[in-house]
């Protein structure tokens, strides 16, 4: 039988190369835990081994963390699918068909600050489609306060606001 935490990282490896996407710690924690296949600090030693073996990389984007598949993990993923059972990879297949759009738009809505040679806030604000941009668009403002504020709202208004502009310069 597999080892566990060898079991763990091969279903991460595989998370990532069904979803053909970047995943955050919770939602990679969400499906283990949800599916009560072990405890989340296995989960974070397993993330933190994979990371060591470059097997993964991540991006810390202000307050989320997201794991991308390397090519190394990917190769590692081909060769040793086989041993994750196939219970697991419906599993698997059924959290991302369920969750897919979710999963997907979470992490390619991207928004980050910091502070420029002006002693102001540059926020960068994306929408991702795979590696490339849909929309890339930097803003300054003065105070972090207001940075943070257009990094929350980023979220939740990026829509209307790709929107608008294409209907502007279109």
């Amino acid at each position: 039988m597999v080892e566990f935490f060898t079991l763990y990282k091969l279903i991460i490896l595989y998370m990532l190369q069904k979803i053909n996407s970047p995943l955050t710690n919770s939602q990679i924690s969400d499906f283990f835990l949800n599916k009560g296949y072990t405890s989340y600090f296995k989960l974070q030693q397993s993330i933190s081994e994979l990371l060591e073996a470059n097997l993964i990389r991540e991006e810390v984007i202000h307050n989320r963390t997201l794991y991308h598949l390397t090519e190394e993990g990917s190769q590692s993923i081909q060769y040793f699918q086989n041993k994750v059972a196939p219970s697991i990879k419906e599993d698997i297949h059924e959290f991302l068909t369920e969750h897919k759009y979710k999963l997907i738009n979470e992490v390619s809505v991207k928004a980050d600050y910091h502070l420029n040679t002006n002693q102001e806030y540059s926020v960068r604000c994306q929408v991702m489609d795979g590696d490339m941009p849909l929309i890339d668009l930097t803003v300054t403002t003065v105070t972090e306060e207001s940075a943070v504020s257009i990094v929350n709202n980023w979220q939740e208004k990026n829509q209307t606001i790709y929107a608008m502009i294409m209907e502007q310069l279109l």
